[in-house]
């Protein structure tokens, strides 16, 4: 057995990799080649000769730090693991191959040119923070290969004045003061290259590369290094050592503490800055800092924020619309001629109506529905109509001003190039043993599977995604089935007359009490199948194997979305499109399954319910999320620290304070676009029934922005910084539901609303020749749109085949029916009109 060698601190010079930038045309063997060539101190791994082990330094005491013992040297990372000799229960197969990987995978940095410190915890002297800095070499040397753009020299052009100069007074009011924030330079940049290393502006080879530039080059080093070769199958990557428990955390430092300043003068203490002016509340009226935001935290977040921002301010403009006609219902509700005709004791009170279900739902009196019906005032008013038809031209503006400011971003922000900069995944990498030939090249390139294999791959992630699809269609079946059978409880338990001093009985109507019960439990399916799917998803894309980090991320957007569009919004189309619309007529009903009668709407129609169901889903979710970006961080970082704290109060080094700090993970700000994605689908989907969604959509995001804020800078680690030239797959959605908005509401006015059936009678059926009135009016259309069914033709039936024996001794009862009509009913003229057109 060969004899193993240990080092500690620095690899010897002879013993480190060369290596060889890239150019922008990187194949991946030329990549492969590369980390062979990069780790190639790796083979000593498998002999078992040299193993190079980090410095253990003691803590100086110096909380605010962000340096190695000596001062000099720079943290850019840190790895966190605990010590398997220290550990209570003391397993010494297992954490005997876990120290080995450990071993070999820090070696392997070292190896790779990069500095590392051990340091054991203040708190618990089981951990062991390992802290990483990127010497200038390697730096510059993967610089390069990322084709990281840096700056040439300073910008020199002139910026064009904005319109509406005359105006600085207010907006200068709304932003962040300069003198706090310093605005920052601006430059020429190019991809950098080692042999032209003078044409860049190297001032000071300690801030050219700023922190999130630095943490970008460790991260793309630490997901590629390996630390075992098992059968010719390489094992490599920081996110697999911390998902097996090797490591219990890797993650970048903030700069300071988020509620006081560094003591480091040399600190610019830009996470300090970010609570102050960005995320604390008494600056929740001041512009985003996005340059900040972008050069702590990367492109990445910056542009969800930039996007974010820009979409709260928009739907100011339809708030403001929607508020003043959610207020012209309300105030003209006294007025709606047809609701006083259901409220009505000598009208609404006198008309019987057909029952419902079968046997046991009794004949009601139609002045039951009088306060739904006033409700309905309020919604299905002209000024809905109005509404509806400038939410379709909103957002349709919304989206192109966006494009226009996320060009502007892209310019500004350098990354209008970024598709020719992005490498592959390592997971991607790792996978590619097949070789091919680039048609378009003509080079050889290796990839993971073949054509065959890729459409097999295709194929099985298709199906599994349709098949949750499925799932969710047979729990919308199952609700509809729930209400059609709840229905028959209410109708037969709840009071069959209407009385005025009965509060309960005043709203609480069986069509109330179906729809309020049907939609928390559709919220609760909702939330239940999409914390399920999450998971799935997640496993879905990472077996299709995307190349990049972005068409990971596309790939997954558009499972997740297509999952949570039916998860989320089946039920809404179902109440909008479906409901009442098939229900047949007394003495021949449609029937669900062969024994649910399928259920009817209100006799003012659907819509009240559609809001009902807006409300609780919009409002429980908002509730829901707040829940859990709010109390579950800050409670589970209270647990952690409640753990850690000892009978006395000791300093605490920057890297311990961070990591008891809770990740946000890689698909953190992936869940923060789906959450306000599925929100803007309520807001233009369905705003028809709902005036009101725009505005307590303004009121949430208004809070989210400050939460999310709030959240980043003092309940999460920092997140590795990454580049991102748009907002992805989100766009494309964005447009798809904009369009699917204009035909859906269009459909609501039409279909689900009473707009059209109203202006109908108003303007031919209430005057001459088929109305009575002299002028046009609304009066006499509840008569109108209710047709007679004579219950007498059932009396040569038997009992059991009369489903209204017993009932009441009635000899005709009403029903809505815009449907064509059929035998036992006397029509009006306004209904054969109805049956025609619809």
């Amino acid at each position: 057995m060969a004899k193993q060698t240990y080092y500690t601190g620095e690899v010897p010079a002879s013993k480190r990799p060369l290596l060889t930038p890239l150019t922008s045309h990187t194949s991946s063997l030329e990549l492969e080649n590369l980390e062979q060539t990069a780790a190639s101190s790796f083979s000593a791994l498998e002999n078992q000769q040299d193993i190079y082990t980090p410095e253990f330094e003691e803590f100086n005491g110096k909380c605010d730090s962000l340096f190695f013992n000596d001062g000099q040297r720079r943290i850019d990372f840190v790895l966190v693991y605990e010590d398997e000799s220290r550990r209570e229960t003391n397993k010494k197969g297992i954490n005997e191959k876990q120290r080995k990987k450990r071993r070999a995978y820090e070696s392997n940095l070292i190896c790779d040119g990069l500095e590392l410190e051990a340091t054991r915890s203040v708190m618990d002297d089981k951990l062991v923070f390992v802290k990483i800095h990127a010497p200038w070499e390697v730096l510059c040397t993967y610089a390069e290969i990322m084709h990281i753009k840096l700056p040439l020299k300073p910008n020199d052009l002139k910026t064009r004045d904005f319109a509406f100069t005359h105006f600085n007074w207010f907006t200068r009011f709304l932003q962040v003061k300069e003198s706090i924030i310093k605005p920052e330079q601006e430059f020429f940049t190019a991809p950098f290259e080692k042999n032209r290393m003078n044409d860049f502006y190297i001032q000071d080879r300690d801030t050219f590369f700023n922190p999130a530039t630095r943490s970008r080059i460790v991260y793309f080093i630490l997901s590629r290094v390996k630390y075992q070769v098992t059968d010719k199958v390489k094992k490599f990557g920081i996110s697999k050592l911390v998902s097996s428990g090797i490591y219990k955390a890797a993650f970048p430092l903030h700069d300071c503490n988020f509620n006081h300043p560094s003591e480091d003068p040399s600190c610019p203490s830009e996470r300090y800055l970010l609570y102050r002016e960005w995320a604390h509340p008494r600056s929740i009226y001041k512009k985003q800092p996005l340059d900040l935001i972008r050069k702590y935290y990367g492109e990445k977040i910056g542009i969800y924020f930039a996007w974010l921002g820009y979409y709260t301010k928009m739907l100011l403009l339809a708030a403001v619309v929607g508020v003043a006609c959610f207020l012209y219902g309300y105030l003209n509700q006294n007025n709606c001629t047809w609701s006083k005709e259901v409220c009505n004791p000598d009208i609404g009170g006198k008309i019987i109506m057909c029952p419902q279900c079968d046997r046991l739902c009794p004949f009601w009196q139609l002045n039951i529905t009088c306060e739904s019906s006033k409700k309905l005032c309020i919604f299905d008013s002209f000024g809905t109509l109005v509404f509806a038809v400038f939410m379709g031209i909103w957002v349709t503006l919304f989206l192109e001003f966006w494009k226009r400011r996320q060009a502007e971003l892209e310019y500004e922000w350098d990354t209008v190039e970024l598709q020719q900069e992005e490498q592959p995944r390592p997971e991607y990498e790792a996978r590619c043993t097949h070789v091919v030939i680039n048609e378009i090249t003509q080079e050889e390139e290796r990839v993971p599977f073949t054509t065959w294999g890729k459409c097999i791959r295709i194929t099985l992630c298709a199906s599994a995604v349709f098949f949750w699809i499925l799932l969710i269609i047979a729990s919308v079946i199952g609700i509809i089935v729930y209400r059609l059978s709840v229905f028959i409880v209410f109708s037969a338990n709840l009071p069959k007359t209407f009385n005025a001093t009965d509060p309960i009985q005043k709203y609480l109507t069986p069509q109330t009490a179906t729809s309020i019960t049907a939609s928390i439990i559709s919220f609760i399916i909702i939330m239940i199948l999409s914390t399920i799917y999450e998971k799935v998803a997640v496993m879905i894309t990472n077996f299709e194997l995307p190349r990049t980090q972005t068409d990971y991320e596309n790939s997954l957007t558009m499972k997740m979305f297509l999952f949570q569009f039916v998860n989320y919004y089946s039920s809404c189309f179902y109440i909008a499109f479906f409901k009442g619309k098939f229900v047949g007529y007394p003495g021949d009903p449609v029937y669900w399954l062969g024994k649910y009668r399928n259920e009817e709407c209100d006799p003012g129609g659907c819509l009240l319910e559609l809001t009902t169901q807006l409300i609780i889903i919009m409002g429980g979710k908002a509730i829901w999320n707040n829940i859990q970006e709010v109390l579950l961080p800050w409670v589970m970082n209270l647990i952690g620290r409640c753990r850690t704290v000892s009978g006395t109060e000791k300093t605490t080094p920057r890297w311990e304070q961070d990591y008891h700090l809770q990740p946000m993970g890689r698909l953190g700000l992936f869940y923060e676009y789906l959450e306000m994605i599925i929100q803007f689908g309520f807001v233009t989907l369905f705003v028809a029934s709902f005036p009101l969604a725009p505005l307590l959509a303004l009121v949430n995001n208004i809070l989210e922005i400050r939460v999310d804020a709030w959240k980043m800078t003092t309940q999460y680690r920092r997140m590795v910084p990454e580049k991102a030239q748009d907002i992805g797959a989100w766009q494309p959605i964005m447009q798809g539901i904009a369009i699917l908005a204009v035909v859906t509401n269009a459909m609501i006015i039409a279909f689900t609303s009473d707009m059209i059936p109203r202006l109908v009678y108003y303007w031919s059926f209430s005057v001459p020749p088929y109305g009575d009135h002299t002028d046009f009016t609304m009066e006499g259309y509840i008569n109108n749109t209710l047709s007679y069914f004579n219950i007498a033709d059932f009396k040569n039936k038997t009992r059991a085949g009369n489903p209204y024996s017993g009932l009441g001794n009635y000899t005709t009862c009403r029903q809505v029916l815009f449907t064509c009509l059929k035998m036992h009913f006397k029509g009006t003229v306004m209904n054969a009109f109805l049956c025609i057109i619809n």
